[in-house]
């Protein structure tokens, strides 16, 4: 329609160690490093500098509000390696919520993972104590607080290893490699406005 500029939206799958920004005056790696993008998207959420995995990229104000308002509650998913192994009372401390920065976390939902998943090893790889075990948890969040789920699992003794997002709301990962992105299809792009409560596609 005239008068209405094209949305985009991309997926990416964010490596460690790189901005959810376009520039930097530090000369460290940027979203510039990757796609080509078209020049009006950007990060709908962030991830940490240290945190690998989903990023959607869009020039959708609308969109990004609905994603990055905690009212609106959107479930993100991640891929957690702990420090140590959690018991099932830890495990249940995180699920009802613990208190990080003087104000309780959400419930959520968390399951520790009986193998190490299917992930790409880290560019730089983490560094492991041999006397201590690590173990990989699958948390979903309702609220997006700054460092939440690395907060989350030092106030319970276990520190965050690695952290990846695997799926924003029905939006997955799926078959992306670190550093590549592909574009939304167009039904792709209706469901998740519909899922977020908004017209049109």
């Amino acid at each position: 329609m005239s008068g209405q500029s094209t949305k985009y939206f991309y997926l990416f799958f964010k490596p460690y160690g790189v901005l959810c920004q376009f520039t930097d005056g530090s000369g460290r790696k940027t979203l510039n490093d990757f796609g080509p993008f078209p020049t009006d998207v950007y990060s709908a959420g962030r991830l940490d500098l240290d945190s690998e995995g989903l990023l959607l990229l869009t020039n959708d104000h609308e969109l990004n509000h609905r994603l990055t308002d905690p009212k609106f509650e959107h479930v993100r998913s991640y891929l957690v390696q702990l420090e140590g192994i959690p018991s099932t009372k830890t495990l249940n401390r995180l699920r009802e919520g613990v208190v990080i920065q003087g104000r309780k976390t959400r419930p959520t939902e968390v399951r520790l993972l009986e193998q190490e998943p299917d992930v790409p090893p880290r560019i730089p790889p983490i560094r492991v104590r041999k006397t201590v075990p690590t173990s990989w948890i699958d948390i979903k969040l309702h609220e997006g607080r700054n460092r939440q789920i690395r907060r989350m699992t030092a106030s319970v003794g276990h520190p965050t290893l690695r952290l990846l997002r695997i799926a924003i709301g029905e939006l997955t990962l799926g078959r992306l490699k670190e550093g590549d992105s592909r574009r939304l299809t167009a039904e792709e792009m209706k469901r998740i406005r519909a899922e977020l409560g908004l017209q049109g596609g």
